[in-house]
């Protein structure tokens, strides 16, 4: 393991692990994979307001699900810990105080209202509002003084007027900001917790992250965390800004568009290889015809330098289609296991299941597992099974009365059914089959109309598996009384 290669995620736990962050902790994760490093995750939890407990547990739940194994942070432990921002605070205390004595940040006393009133000013004379350094010129022993005796004030990083911030993006390439455009951004606020730029950089020097993998959204964030990197005279790291993720209508990736969070992939029955499959391609190919990666090849193939600039545009037909795809690659087992889950949150089987139950549940979700696309869809496409009552649509109405020219016929299956023996696949298929020789139409006209009968549904799975599933009992009440309904008599 090549411990020297280090990088982090660093979510902040206000909600749900969203699709932009669980791709920024893949890509962070498949780095250190592929170099042989280690891959941290710290909580940001500074937000007081918002940052909950249910946030952090869901978080924690999701990386988990998706595989993402973490090698230092929260219920792992590590040397450079503790692994939430919110435990902290000492740490903070130090640094700050460290560029204080250095004269590489000042107390600020400007209260609010006045930059407010400034920025006001400044606006409606078509101007950008830019902190003046106001406090810049108040010794540290008059400020010192100020502070003990309870006057209210930020602490802020005295930025340099001239000269440019560089940063040697590994994605993005050079990319340069002028010192100039940047005002002395506070430090900590005045209610002694750090800001983000500030706790980030002094998190990330602190635990040695060599590498900060994340969103292009953040690009404008670096040349302030570079500027308190060097003002700590602290080894600077790696950046990479990985592109954004769009909607398809090219618009950042919201609400609007669907899912956002990895919980809700969940919820609707999608698979953990395929969102680690589909995040992966968010930005990063290995080729232009290779679609289908598990976690393990992504580990062995996963490098920045396939990592595009352009943003990502996210597909939901694309990422239905892979569950499918995983869906019937899954081993029976596996699958069951998944779509029992699903029977039961639906409330179409109750627990405890006892063995014979769980055997025909089994049966019944496997003749849909080539055809389903998400396990969310198991429940509607199998309730027939337990109804005690099929509700009819018009459309399946119409399909049924096409058995009133064949009423004979169906009287006669109706009857058949009745008196088998066996009532398996092979017997069913060989009378239906036999039938529909003797009254010279083609298996259809049989097999449309008793679908309809026996699962109130215009489509179904195969109509002999779904005979047999359903019984002879069953099936033979649900011919008479759908034949009843068009008023054929058995």
């Amino acid at each position: 393991m090549n411990a020297h290669i280090r990088v982090r995620f660093a979510p902040s736990p206000t909600g749900h692990l969203h699709i932009g962050g669980a791709r920024t902790a893949l890509f962070n994760y498949l780095y250190a994979k592929r170099q042989g490093g280690i891959f941290v995750l710290r909580l940001e939890d500074t937000d007081i307001e918002r940052s909950t407990q249910e946030s952090v547990d869901m978080i924690l739940k999701d990386l988990n699900w998706l595989g993402l194994k973490w090698d230092e942070g929260p219920e792992v432990g590590g040397e450079y810990g503790p692994y939430k921002q919110s435990e902290r605070a000492e740490i903070y205390k130090n640094a700050v105080e460290k560029l204080i004595n250095n004269n590489q940040a000042y107390y600020c006393f400007c209260s609010p209202a006045e930059i407010e009133d400034r920025r006001q000013q400044l606006s409606q004379a078509g101007k950008t509002y830019k902190y003046e350094g106001t406090c810049q010129s108040i010794s540290l022993e008059e400020a010192k003084s100020r502070v003990k005796a309870g006057e209210e004030h930020v602490i802020r990083l005295r930025v340099p007027t001239s000269g440019e911030t560089i940063i040697n993006d590994k994605i993005r390439g050079k990319v340069v900001f002028e010192n100039k455009v940047l005002d002395d951004f506070i430090l900590v606020r005045s209610n002694g917790s750090p800001t983000y730029n500030f706790a980030a950089v002094v998190d990330d020097s602190a635990m040695h992250i060599t590498h900060i993998i994340r969103g292009d959204d953040h690009l404008s964030n670096t040349p302030k965390q570079i500027l308190v990197y060097q003002a700590l005279q602290a080894t600077l790291p790696t950046f990479a800004h990985v592109p954004m993720i769009l909607g398809a209508d090219r618009n950042r990736l919201s609400k609007r568009h669907g899912a956002t969070s990895i919980g809700a992939y969940a919820q609707e029955g999608y698979l953990p290889e395929t969102m680690i499959n589909y995040l992966a391609l968010l930005g990063w190919s290995w080729d232009d015809k290779t679609t289908l990666f598990t976690l393990n090849d992504l580990e062995n193939k996963f490098s920045l330098k396939r990592v595009n600039q352009s943003p990502a545009i996210f597909d939901n037909d694309k990422i239905l289609w892979m569950n499918g795809v995983y869906l019937r690659q899954a081993s029976n087992e596996t699958y069951i296991n998944l779509a029992i889950k699903q029977l039961l949150q639906a409330g179409l089987i109750k627990e405890p299941l006892n063995t014979e139950t769980k055997a025909w549940a089994a049966k019944i979700v496997l003749v849909v597992k080539s055809k389903i696309k998400k396990l969310s869809e198991i429940p509607e496409q199998v309730s027939f099974f337990w109804e005690d009552q099929l509700e009819l649509t018009k459309e399946a109405k119409e399909k049924l009365s096409e058995a009133k020219p064949y009423a004979e016929w169906f009287k006669t299956l109706h009857k058949k059914l009745s008196m088998l023996k066996s009532f398996e696949t092979v017997e069913l298929e060989k009378v239906l089959r036999n039938l529909s020789e003797e009254a010279g139409v083609k298996l259809g006209v049989l097999v449309h109309p008793l679908r309809v009968a026996v699962t109130g549904r215009i489509n179904s799975p195969g109509i002999f598996e779904v005979l047999e599933l359903l019984g002879q009992e069953k099936v033979v009440q649900r011919l008479a009384a759908a034949l009843l309904e068009i008023d054929i008599t058995v």
